[in-house]
């Protein structure tokens, strides 16, 4: 499965949220709400999810092995980047 497409939503203000992610795959499906958070010494991605009855959060969408999710990361985080250098 191809990323295709990259779009960022920068967040304003000094909050841990810093942008939300779309990312389409094989220009077919696409993925919201993909989270970029400052943990203080770096940046993750956090997947979309819900609170369900217990009152955890379950991701309603993830990788399934550790490669993909280390190369949908380092996409997000390299088109984050880009987006906030044009401002």
């Amino acid at each position: 499965m191809e990323i295709t497409d990259i779009k960022i939503r920068l967040m304003g203000g000094k909050d841990q949220l810093k942008a939300f992610a779309t990312v389409v795959f094989d220009g077919e499906l696409v993925v919201h709400n993909i989270k970029i958070v400052s943990t203080g010494e770096r940046l993750i991605i956090a997947m979309p999810s819900r609170l369900v009855n217990n009152g955890e959060y379950k991701d309603v969408v993830h990788p399934i092995n550790s490669d993909f999710r280390q190369q949908l990361s380092q996409r997000i985080l390299k088109a984050y980047e880009e987006a906030k250098a044009k401002g």
